[in-house]
């Protein structure tokens, strides 16, 4: 009964304030092709109020509607992109994702991700799909020269000011900002919770966050748990999810340019307390409670799923 009711709440939400428009794409071919699904995220701000997590503050997103990946990447999309490619993905530093025995589900999030190897991922939705890579890196994909350089030029910034993803990109990781708007915005306002009713989420019915001691302990399948706020899943629990924006305050920003500190967003699993819920930023080098979902501009011709019926296609992960 309970979440029948949080779910119907996420519909009234969804329907009634902006009508969140559900959208797939698909990339690769045969056998190892796959699809995203998005949710649209509105770009217009109202009352911010104060919002800030242990040490960001949210600033808004200004540049109008875009849209956020139901689902943390899987096992299963990992693979099937690695295929697809057919080279080496590098990493850094040298122990980064190798298919952990201890995570494997296919539908289980892809774990062990370091930043460059999520960047990777990112930059092949792009170019697969004739779009300009989101980060910029050098030499041949697969060899030995092929190394992440940081920053574009400030002309090639996003927004004009962020110079870590290419201003003509359409996949890239979401900004804090960008991630934080699609777990709390609520049509109005910045709320606590990424929950439909903002209401601290029960672990292991709307999350798994809190289950590091529990049996099973670790990750779940995405989308396992009661869908959020704006037709997300596991923004709450599963794994910490990586950002691409330097905004970073008493930090030098050269620092990123390098791929061995980057910083991540949400509560993972392991989380146990009610104010995790809440997003965070942490350090990063590269950690078994890392995974990624993947961030886009706008799809121009998409479907507009109203309704119940559009809405619950997506209340559970499709193999």
């Amino acid at each position: 009964m309970r979440n029948t009711i949080l779910f119907i709440l996420c519909i009234i939400v969804a329907t009634s304030v902006w009508a969140n428009d559900l959208t797939a794409d698909t990339f690769g071919s045969g056998e190892n092709q796959f699809n995203i699904d998005f949710v649209t995220i509105p770009g217009d701000n109202g009352d911010l109020g104060d919002w800030t997590c242990a040490y960001q503050s949210f600033s808004g997103v200004n540049h109008g509607n875009y849209r956020m990946g139901v689902y943390e990447i899987t096992n299963s999309q990992w693979t099937k992109f690695k295929a697809n490619i057919g080279m080496s993905v590098i990493g850094y530093p040298a122990h980064v994702y190798d298919e952990d025995s201890y995570w494997t589900g296919e539908q289980i999030p892809a774990n062990n991700i370091n930043w460059v190897e999520a960047a990777q991922f990112v930059n092949w939705l792009n170019t697969s799909q004739g779009y300009h890579p989101a980060y910029n890196f050098t030499g041949t994909h697969g060899t030995a020269d092929y190394t992440f350089v940081g920053q574009w030029d400030e002309a090639e910034a996003a927004e004009g000011t962020n110079r870590v993803r290419h201003k003509d990109a359409y996949y890239f990781l979401p900004s804090f900002d960008e991630w934080v708007k699609a777990a709390y915005w609520n049509g109005s306002s910045l709320q606590y919770y990424s929950t439909c009713g903002n209401i601290l989420p029960v672990p292991g019915v709307d999350s798994n966050y809190g289950q590091s001691w529990l049996n099973p302990s670790g990750p779940w399948d995405v989308g396992s748990g009661s869908m959020e706020l704006n037709g997300t899943y596991d923004m709450t629990g599963n794994l910490w999810e990586y950002c691409d924006d330097l905004r970073f305050d008493g930090f030098d920003p050269d620092i990123y340019s390098s791929p061995q500190v980057r910083y991540g967003t949400g509560a993972d699993y392991c989380e146990n307390a009610g104010p995790a819920c809440r997003s965070d930023w942490i350090f990063q080098y590269d950690d078994e409670s890392f995974g990624f979902r993947v961030a886009s501009v706008p799809e121009p011709c998409s479907v507009l799923l109203l309704g119940l019926g559009g809405l619950a296609l997506r209340k559970r992960r499709k193999a």
